[in-house]
């Protein structure tokens, strides 16, 4: 008598809504949005194209969802990384090492994201700047904290600072692999506190050199 056939394990919704945002992730970045077929991504889930459409609605959805995914995934990890942080600066290095990590993790989606504007949907653009507006938030947020005193312009204006500058910095970083996760967040950390730190009573230990 043969062996009997293993049956192969049903994936539940979850899970193969995460298998279809990570795939999606990887062709948008290999490719760039326009450049991106659903047929692809069907393929390489080894899910029909309907089935896609099912979950997403449209391959815009499908990018806006995996945006709204990696929204969630960058605000987790950089709050878990400031609230270990003791000092200002260390709070500062923390979050920047969270940062740039994040980002090596998903360097093709975040590169194509920031490269190709104008390739994507205006309603995607949105769920990007939402991403910014989150993350200004918990920097503002964190910045008052330590420096109650500094006038609230002050602060926005730094959370922006930081932003913007962050991004082009893991830009500059994509065509620099000798650039690593900590070097990005000693540039980053050195060139704030030298705005912040009039704000704050303790500048706090430097980072770690890098390693």
């Amino acid at each position: 008598m043969s062996a009997a056939t293993p049956r192969r394990r049903r994936m539940s919704r979850a899970d193969r809504e995460r298998q279809m945002l990570d795939v999606a992730e990887e062709v948008f970045g290999e490719r760039g949005f326009r450049a991106t077929s659903m047929d692809e991504i069907a393929e390489r889930c080894g899910v029909s194209k309907p089935m896609l459409y099912e979950y997403f609605g449209s391959k815009e959805g499908l990018l806006r969802a995996s945006i709204a995914r990696s929204k969630e995934e960058l605000h987790d990890v950089t709050l878990k990384a400031v609230s270990g942080a003791t000092t200002p600066r260390d709070i500062l290095w923390q979050g920047m090492v969270a940062y740039f990590t994040f980002v090596d993790s998903h360097s093709k989606s975040f590169t194509m994201l920031l490269q190709q504007p104008v390739e994507v949907p205006a309603e995607t653009a949105g769920t990007v700047e939402a991403t910014r507006v989150q993350q200004s938030e918990l920097i503002y947020g964190v910045l008052a904290l330590f420096a109650p005193d500094a006038p609230r312009a002050d602060l926005e204006a730094y959370t922006e600072i930081i932003i913007g500058a962050s991004e082009r910095l893991a830009l500059w970083r994509a065509a620099r692999p000798e650039v690593g996760v900590e070097d990005a967040a000693r540039y980053m950390t050195e060139f704030c506190w030298n705005g912040l730190s009039p704000y704050v009573p303790d500048p706090g230990e430097a980072p770690p050199a890098p390693r």
